[in-house]
């Protein structure tokens, strides 16, 4: 159940994310940082997918964790565009409510998969 709630979150996530470059580029004519966060926010949910129908435990896990780095790094790049003002603190607090959440749900999905080894 948490793995489909999962996928749908990081989905979702995804669409968001390709807004917001889409904005960043239209608006703020600002291109580095936006190919940046498009490259990590919708990896999260590409790597999800790929979990699904991973060979092995250890591949579930390998992917599943790269999906939480990648979380992580659009986390990153969430507080750059909002501390340079590309972006408003609305759309920051929307975004960064999002990450937040798909982060601890990849952090419970990783170490429970470690811990069920």
């Amino acid at each position: 159940m948490s793995k489909s709630i999962l996928k749908e979150k990081s989905f979702r996530f995804a669409v968001r994310i390709v807004e917001l470059s889409r904005f960043l580029v239209d608006e703020s004519r600002e291109f580095v940082l936006s190919k940046q966060i498009l490259k990590s926010g919708t990896a999260i949910g590409a790597l999800i997918r790929e979990a699904e129908f991973a060979q092995s435990r250890a591949d579930f896990i390998s992917k599943m964790s790269i999906a939480l780095k990648e979380a992580n790094e659009t986390d990153y790049w969430l507080d750059i565009l909002q501390e340079s003002k590309y972006i408003n603190e609305s759309i920051y607090n929307s975004l960064k409510k999002d990450c937040d959440e798909i982060i601890s749900m990849l952090v419970a999905t990783v170490k429970t998969s470690k811990r069920n080894k």
